[in-house]
């Protein structure tokens, strides 16, 4: 079995909304090749937050990243740094934010745009700056940055229905459209990615209120998807509700990685072999 990952983190994707509007994935789910997972986020719901937690499974009260001013590098070990620790390649497409969380900070715009250094925590990276960098380029470019190097863990990141929905909120026809063209662009590259054998995960760092904006308490903020296609996860909708810190060493389990010592022991609806992470 593959330990390839591509995790795909739709920056301010609510549960709800994704659950209407990405077709494609739906009718994986529905015809039993794919599973539906709803995840809490974490607080602050902040993306560079998140970022962190999604990728080192620490929470904000330990990591120290509690807000999206905090410019500065990691303290914690990441997904980048596990994969790179057990010899196994990794890269991402990805808002800036994510290289200075691991690999430089603050970010230099000319010299870090394209990274290519397999002593760095992130090896292989395309990281933009404008939020409305659209999200066909970032799902393009790492589908390049895929077929180039061959990284075993894909992180790609884009950001369109966060700026969608900050601009209009979560129940305007603009967001939902967002959400749409998401789903029609991974429609044209999941098939690629389940036939070559990779693990695919799809879900949020955080969702987005009716209002507009994020960093509370509620359910719109804080519940967003996470959809599984992996020969190692058993397909369907489960109803436990997923706390985001387990996201992490679910990875570091369909990389066949230890995870860190500071990732939570979490047993994983649906997941074969292995039960407690």
């Amino acid at each position: 079995m593959s330990n390839k990952v591509i995790a795909i983190v739709v920056d301010g994707m609510r549960y709800d909304k994704a659950c209407e509007a990405l077709g494609f994935i739906q009718h994986l789910v529905e015809t039993n090749q794919a599973s539906l997972y709803k995840v809490k986020s974490e607080l602050p719901s902040l993306s560079r937050p998140l970022y962190e937690v999604l990728l080192t499974g620490t929470p904000a009260s330990m990591n120290g990243i509690t807000s999206n001013r905090a410019v500065r590098l990691s303290t914690e070990k990441s997904l980048f740094h596990l994969t790179k620790e057990n010899g196994l390649r990794n890269g991402t497409v990805s808002y800036y934010w994510v290289s200075e969380l691991y690999n430089r900070a603050p970010f230099h715009f000319i010299e870090d745009r394209e990274q290519e250094d397999e002593s760095n925590p992130i090896q292989y990276g395309k990281f933009y700056w404008d939020d409305d960098y659209p999200d066909s380029h970032v799902l393009m470019d790492a589908e390049a940055l895929r077929r180039k190097y061959d990284p075993h863990f894909v992180y790609i990141h884009p950001l369109g229905v966060d700026v969608k929905g900050e601009i209009f909120g979560s129940e305007s026809k603009e967001y939902r459209e967002q959400i749409l063209k998401m789903g029609s662009l991974l429609a044209q590259l999941l098939p690629i990615w389940i036939k070559e054998g990779y693990h695919i995960l799809i879900t949020s760092d955080h969702g987005m209120s009716e209002y507009g904006n994020h960093g509370g308490i509620t359910d719109g903020e804080r519940d967003v998807p996470l959809f599984i296609i992996s020969p190692k996860v058993e397909p369907g909708i489960y109803g436990e509700v997923v706390p985001q810190l387990a996201f992490a060493p679910l990875v570091c389990e369909l990389l066949n990685i230890e995870p860190s010592d500071k990732m939570i022991s979490y047993q994983f609806p649906g997941l074969k072999g292995k039960v407690t992470l």
